[in-house]
């Protein structure tokens, strides 16, 4: 009989699931960013400053579209995750074949809609002309890619919500190798510019997507489909929609106030964009153990929800904070020790002003690592619960402080509104999830108090 590769994470100290859990989910992270970094030593030590900064001047613009489609999977997983924890098998293979049916049909939608508006949303971004090329360039490709990265997100999450976090991780070690070596084959070999980067990270992802498909097929029985199982249901179809588009959103609603940053760094030249740029890489390769930590509070709290151990949940949230602090701190430490040598990863010249801006952004973000922290412990705890609605109302309020930032701090204090826009988002939606837990713990603790 064939290993079923789950993992019942509603029994057990919750700190040590927590870590078993969040620590492949890291280096799952880690080899994600490899995607990005890779691409953007090669395309600055190779291509130079513009290229560069027309890459980075696309960050805000990814994430806003790419996030939705993470948001959206990671939503599809909560109910899969939380009738593994219920122990209802004929209902988790229901919510997952209406999971491929919807991530077909909104793969194709959001594809379309967005390589149809991309160069007038980078002319609305105040894109800098010497870089709109390489820019657009670079980004159209990775929305072409739009379908694979509903495939690999999909199947990663389902995956992670029966309990295994280290699958995923080896697929995208393979698929961070095979991006390197094209990388350097489509840019050296082929010329083909930051198109061949888009190209080698779009093909990456799709070779994992693919070996995630034959890996789930062959390793979880559980997921075994009947042909009845496969019908469409407008009620799955829409309890799914429920938890997966209000975290889609949150993801895109958050991003819309960092490409009003980005806007904002745009408008002071492409030094400095060239400098975030290379401080975004070096973040979001240094803040992967906190998205970790948050990744697994989804899973975990889905399960125990179905399961009705909702004092876990606090349990949980305690460990994954004590965690994430101590992190938090080592990290400060870290990128005010070594922050500027390490920005020199991401840059072809030691200009000391590029570095300068660089440096500046890295520390304020580390400062606010506690802050971003309980952002995401509590946020995917209480989406893991089902209440995903909150979780979107926090993304507002980060893209309400970073909007401030962009259009108020910016243009009074310089770079300086720049490097507080997040730890002041953090700071926000902190604000508005805390309380929002306890909110939704009192909710569903009740009936259980009225049962007893």
């Amino acid at each position: 009989m064939e290993k079923q590769a789950t993992k019942d994470m509603t029994q057990g100290s919750p700190l040590k699931l927590i870590l078993s859990f969040a620590f492949p989910m890291f280096l799952g992270m880690l080899f994600q960013q490899f995607y990005s970094m890779v691409d953007t030593m090669i395309v600055g030590k190779l291509l130079g400053v513009n290229p560069l900064a027309g890459v980075g001047s696309t960050s805000s613009l990814n994430f806003m579209v790419i996030g939705f489609c993470t948001g959206v999977c990671n939503g599809f997983a909560i109910p899969v995750a939380q009738m593994f924890g219920a122990k209802k098998a004929s209902d988790l293979r229901r919510f997952m074949a209406n999971c491929a049916w919807l991530c077909l049909l909104f793969s194709v939608v959001l594809t379309a809609a967005v390589v149809l508006l991309c160069a007038p949303i980078l002319r609305l971004m105040q894109t800098p002309e010497e870089i709109y090329v390489y820019a657009y360039d670079y980004i159209i490709i990775i929305f072409w890619g739009i379908p694979f990265t509903f495939l690999y997100n999909i199947l990663a999450g389902i995956i992670r919500s029966l309990g295994d976090s280290r699958s995923p991780v080896v697929f995208l070690a393979l698929s961070s190798v095979l991006n390197i070596v094209l990388d350097l084959a489509f840019i050296i070999n082929f010329h083909m510019g930051v198109a061949g980067a888009a190209y080698a990270t779009v093909l990456s992802q799709a070779v994992s997507g693919i070996v995630c498909l034959i890996y789930m097929i062959r390793r979880f029985p559980i997921l075994r489909l009947s042909r009845d199982e496969w019908k469409f249901r407008r009620n799955y179809a829409g309890k799914l929609c429920m938890t997966g588009i209000p975290m889609g959103l949150q993801y895109s609603i958050t991003a819309i106030g960092t490409l009003v940053i980005q806007a904002a760094v745009n408008s002071l030249g492409a030094s400095v964009v060239a400098g975030v740029t290379a401080a975004q890489k070096l973040y979001a390769f240094v803040s992967c153990p906190i998205e970790s930590l948050g990744g697994t509070m989804a899973p975990y709290s889905g399960q125990n929800m179905g399961a009705g151990k909702i004092d876990r949940l606090g349990k949980g949230i305690r460990a994954a904070s004590i965690c994430g602090f101590l992190y938090s701190a080592a990290a400060l430490v870290f990128v005010i020790a070594f922050g500027r040598q390490l920005s020199l990863l991401f840059l072809d010249t030691a200009d000391t002003e590029v570095i300068g801006y660089a440096y500046q952004f890295q520390v304020a973000a580390a400062a606010g690592f506690c802050l971003l922290t309980l952002v995401n412990v509590v946020r995917f705890t209480i989406q893991g619960m089902g209440y995903s609605g909150f979780a979107m109302t926090a993304g507002v309020l980060e893209m309400a402080a970073r909007t401030l930032a962009g259009l108020v701090l910016t243009p009074l204090f310089g770079f300086l509104g720049i490097c507080l826009a997040h730890p002041l988002a953090w700071l926000s939606a902190d604000a508005f999830l805390i309380p929002a837990f306890f909110y939704c713990r009192k909710k569903n603790s009740a009936p259980v108090r009225s049962a007893g």
